[in-house]
Formats: structure tokens, sequence, C-alpha cells
């Protein structure tokens, strides 16, 4: 990940952002840009990301909304400067912190901030990747719980946690929110209509109480299938994924 020849540029949102991603090992997508664009903040505001990887969420969200103190912390030392180097190259004063959310740096202990946004590793068992970047980058060593528990206490009074994460794990998520955090809206993401939703992006406040609320499925792609190579996005996902345009999940 350190050769040159190890590295690619990616185009996000249309071409405005540039991101250096490995070429071999774990590079951000569709996902990361989703949870940007869940994640409320406004001009003025404080963002955490937990687990920046090469910044791509981070970076999408600054994009999108001047003018935000955007903070990523990161495990593994290579991500965390790529994360560096792709918030130079985009012009957006991101501040990149090497360390472990199970011993949180003394850095951001002290502060707390109006938005955190996470997409934590996916898979709690299985084959962990042969590529260690990949691998620590997907597979769940940390529990959710300790996630979601870390995100709420770096979150201001009424802050706003947004996380991306497997359907499937949606129970766990509202079980282990329990009675810090109000105001939920869960938007499933589904591949194709009539498919089930295989992605769940989650927006919950510190110490709300108002019950918590179920969008219809948000549908990435535009036809039952996939029937040829070209890109069948929604327009809906086509104007979030390449134009930047918000969810604005408390509004739907």
């Amino acid at each position: 990940m350190t050769r040159a020849d190890a590295l690619r540029a990616d185009g996000f949102l249309g071409g405005r952002l540039t991101i250096t991603q490995p070429v071999v090992g774990y590079r951000a997508g569709a996902d990361a840009v989703m949870l940007a664009a869940a994640c409320p903040a406004k001009s003025g505001e404080s963002v955490l990301e937990l687990g920046c990887g090469a910044g791509v969420a981070l970076l999408c969200l600054g994009a999108r909304v001047d003018d935000l103190q955007l903070t990523g912390l990161e495990l593994q030392p290579g991500y965390a400067d790529l994360a560096r180097q792709n918030a130079k190259t985009n012009g957006l004063p991101a501040t990149i912190i090497e360390g472990d959310l199970t011993h949180m740096p003394a850095a951001l202990r002290s502060h707390s901030f109006d938005h955190v946004i996470a997409n934590p590793p996916y898979f709690a068992s299985g084959t962990i990747a042969p590529d260690a970047g990949r691998g620590t980058a997907r597979h769940e060593d940390v529990p959710l719980s300790l996630w979601i528990e870390c995100g709420l206490r770096r979150l201001q009074p009424g802050g706003w946690l947004t996380l991306i994460h497997r359907a499937e794990r949606l129970a766990e998520i509202l079980a282990n929110l329990g009675a810090r955090a109000g105001e939920i809206t869960i938007l499933p993401v589904s591949a194709r209509t009539g498919r089930e939703a295989g992605r769940v992006i989650v927006l919950a406040r510190k110490g709300a109480r108002t019950p918590p609320r179920l969008l219809f499925p948000f549908i990435m792609h535009e036809k039952p299938s996939h029937l040829t190579d070209g890109e069948d996005l929604s327009a809906e996902a086509h104007a979030v994924l390449r134009q930047g345009v918000a969810l604005n999940l408390r509004d739907r």
C-alpha cells in the first residue's frame, strides 16, 4: 500500500473528489457516499468519523456542506496517511488522528462533536481477507456495541449519530442505542425493487425520546436485474452518488 503502483485515484461525486485508495485492499465505495449523504450536518458544525479509512465518507460530507470541522479516527497508519493526503488533495481541511477507538486518543477524549458517523466492519465471522488492510476494515474485531458506545460518548447532548450497516444487524443497533438516543430514523437500502434490504442507515439523536421511524426503502438500481455492463442507478441513487445530493432522512 505504500508503493506508488499499489495505489489508484478514484473519482467520487461525479468527479468532484479524487480519492487515492489501495489497488489491493479495502476501497470505500457507495456505502461511504450514502453514509455522508445521510448525515444532517450544517455549516459550522463539527463531525467525527470513527474508522475513516482513506477519508471517503468524511470528504464527501465536506464537499457537500461548507465550513465543517472534520475529524477522522483511523486505526491503520497507511489509511490514516491516505486520508490526510486526500483531504489535502481535495482542498478540504480535516484532522486525521491515528488511533484505536477502544483506547480513545487523548486528543478526542476531551472533545465532543455535533455529529459522529461510522461504517463499522460488516462481518462478525467468516474468513478474514488475506490483505491486512481489507481484513481489518471488513472484519469485526471490535464489537458493534462498542462502536455505538464510543460514538455516543463523543457526541454533544442532542448530537446526531449516523451509521450504515448490514440490514441483519438492525436489531442489534437498536438494542445498543437503547434509551440513550431517540428520534431514530431507519432507511433500508435495497439493490432493486422487490429485493430485501441489504443495508440500513440509522440516524439517532443523543438524549432524545421520540419513537423511531422506519422509512420506505431506498432503491439503488433502476431495473429489476442487471442486464448490461452499463450503470443502471435509480434517479435518486444517481443524485446521491454522482451529484452529492443529501438524503435528508428527517424530512423523508
